[in-house]
């Protein structure tokens, strides 16, 4: 694999909001996901090593929208993340929601070596224009968000790379007696 998750394609024309500061990066990814759903999206993948700046998974609007879509036939969340304490204890609202929709969400976890790499990456596929939100450099807070099929189909492709070397994680309900 030749250096997985490093996506460069020519930018299309369809830009979305800019990414300059954290709560730009959250007005971002909040257009992805409204944009997504309105392009009638039926997968929308989700990946970064801890989730520590996606604030917006406990937001009750966003939870209420994507339960919306979810209901939807053929509806898919996809996560990828090297783990998910940061989300669970940072985003409680998220945490509980998920539970009742574990048949439609997907939570996965990427084998160590591909880890290190992960993007903190937003992209959909399967509607009219696939969306896609990047935070490049989260020491700058520097970014994309852009409706592109092109862009979105090369991240699918080298996401999809990743979740296949990936396990199943984050059970909605641990186990134990």
């Amino acid at each position: 694999m030749d250096n997985p998750l490093n996506v460069q394609a020519p930018a299309g024309d369809g830009a979305g909001p800019r990414i300059h500061s954290r709560e730009s990066f959250a007005a971002a990814l909040r257009w992805g996901f409204d944009t997504a759903f309105e392009q009638g999206a039926r997968r929308i993948v989700c990946a970064d090593s801890e989730w520590a700046d996606w604030t917006l998974w406990n937001d009750p609007g966003l939870l209420q929208t994507l339960a919306a879509w979810l209901r939807l036939p053929q509806r898919r969340l996809v996560l990828l993340a090297r783990h998910y304490d940061t989300l669970e204890r940072r985003c409680p609202r998220f945490n509980t929601w998920r539970a009742d929709w574990m048949h439609a969400i997907e939570a996965w976890q990427p084998p160590e070596e591909l880890a290190a790499e992960l993007p903190t990456v937003m992209v959909s596929e399967g509607g009219d224009q696939a969306v896609s939100v990047q935070l490049i450099d989260a020491q700058h807070w520097r970014g994309r968000a852009e409706l592109d099929n092109r862009r979105a189909r090369l991240w699918c492709e080298e996401l999809d790379v990743v979740l296949q070397r990936s396990e199943r994680t984050w059970a909605s309900r641990p186990l134990g007696l």
